[in-house]
């Protein structure tokens, strides 16, 4: 019974249970939404302070300060390319499968109050000078009160430039600020050990709530989001993977534990600390990695991005709506600017398909309604999506920068995760002594 031990084993045996209470105890099932939500804002908790002192220790540390501009300018350049690349795979499974076909469903006899909350929060999110200066917070501890990781990233550079600019004196507070950081990844490790039991808790309330019967109808659309992912997992980040240098199916072997914990949790932010732990000790730079991941996720959601096309072309199906190849290419294009716009709010995917229906009237947004039992299925998937491609995104852009160690990553992607962390920590152990 030793494999039980295994965190992910652990949290895959939470997600089984939690589907079961779901299916035989519904009421019950749907009631325990407080563990999930309990361990996602356990981790929260501390996503903030680790971005800072990642971002603003790697940036201090650095000799030449013009990297940070490069380095983030590469970012958004693979960051735009991988997008749109996410956006067409969508399109194209939708106009394949063409999940929508048949259902004939008209607008008119859907509740618009159910899509016009969401349309609502889309249009606050849509200006982008307002967008903008809520990057900036109105103090400094506002950022971290609020949770808002763009504020939060943008007072890791400020500061991470301010360091730089010390000297000397700079070097001390950088490392000081690195020896401060290991005390919230300490609590991530310890923090972690609950996963199985917000995976069961989470489950247990969609399965209860929404019930396996909601899926009926919509069988077909999220097995298309699933298959249209797993697809760009395999073609689009492998390639990028053999690009790099390493196998994808080691990487995710290697990131096993945060993709269950994430697929359980319903949020790729559950496992963000130690994507950015996890990269590093797989041989990129701490600078280059502390600045990517945080970006990416604000600017790299490649699961959203599959599911917002994908989604808007069956609502287009479902409804009888008529997409000209202009009109798609327009829906493409607004899609690759909301969803940045949403970035940090919960529920961002659902509420950035909400503004891109609102910018391409074509598509009733009352037909939004169809998708609010079964997203939290599919938001699953993005999650998973988004997670995976913001690991790959770090190795892309640290390899791209000539900041990768390659003999460590292949060392480490060999060994697997728990080998590869002793290895680690007795060759540094070794050092210290």
């Amino acid at each position: 019974m030793r494999f039980l031990k295994v965190l992910y084993i652990q949290v895959f045996i939470g997600i089984a249970l939690g589907i079961l209470v779901g299916v035989l105890w519904p009421h019950f099932g749907a009631s325990l939404k407080v563990l999930g939500d309990a361990f996602v804002k356990l981790i929260k908790l501390v996503i903030a302070p680790v971005v800072f002192c990642t971002v603003s220790a790697g940036i201090g540390h650095m000799s030449d300060l013009r990297k940070v501009g490069r380095v983030g300018g590469k970012a958004l350049v693979y960051f735009e390319a991988v997008s749109t690349i996410a956006l067409l795979v969508g399109l194209a499974a939708g106009l394949i499968v063409r999940p929508g076909l048949g259902f004939g469903i008209d607008p008119a006899t859907l509740d618009p109050a159910i899509a016009a909350g969401y349309a609502k929060r889309a249009a606050e999110d849509m200006g982008l000078v307002d967008h903008l200066l809520h990057i900036i917070p109105d103090t400094f501890v506002g950022a971290f009160s609020g949770g808002d990781l763009l504020q939060v990233l943008f007072l890791a550079i400020l500061t991470g430039f301010a360091v730089g600019r010390l000297g000397p004196l700079g070097a001390q507070i950088a490392h000081g600020i690195d020896q401060a950081s290991r005390v919230f990844f300490s609590i991530i490790h310890i923090v972690v050990h609950l996963a199985p039991l917000g995976a069961f808790g989470a489950m247990a309330f969609t399965v209860g709530k929404y019930g396996l019967g909601s899926l009926t109808h919509l069988i077909v659309l999220i097995a298309t989001v699933y298959v249209a992912s797993a697809l760009f997992i395999i073609l689009v980040l492998g390639l990028i993977g053999r690009w790099v240098g390493f196998s994808l199916l080691k990487f995710l072997r290697y990131l096993r534990e945060e993709i269950f914990i994430v697929y359980g949790a319903c949020a790729s932010e559950a496992a963000l600390p130690q994507l950015i732990e996890k990269l590093e000790r797989l041989g990129a730079s701490k600078s280059v990695v502390g600045l990517v991941v945080p970006t990416g996720y604000s600017f790299n959601l490649d699961g959203g991005n599959i599911y917002m096309t994908l989604a808007a072309l069956f609502l287009a199906q479902a409804t009888n709506t008529h997409l000209s190849f202009a009109q798609m290419a327009t829906l493409v294009g607004v899609a690759l600017l909301t969803s940045k716009g949403t970035a940090g709010v919960t529920g961002a995917g659902f509420i950035t398909l909400a503004a891109t229906l609102a910018v391409v009237p074509t598509i009733p947004i009352a037909s939004l309604a169809l998708l609010v039992g079964v997203d939290r299925f599919m938001a699953q998937c993005r999650g998973v999506t988004n997670f995976i491609g913001n690991g790959v995104a770090g190795l892309a852009v640290a390899r791209w920068e000539g900041e990768l160690d390659m003999d460590q990553l292949r060392s480490q992607l060999d060994a697997g995760p728990e080998v590869g962390a002793e290895v680690l920590e007795s060759e540094s152990g070794g050092a210290a002594d």
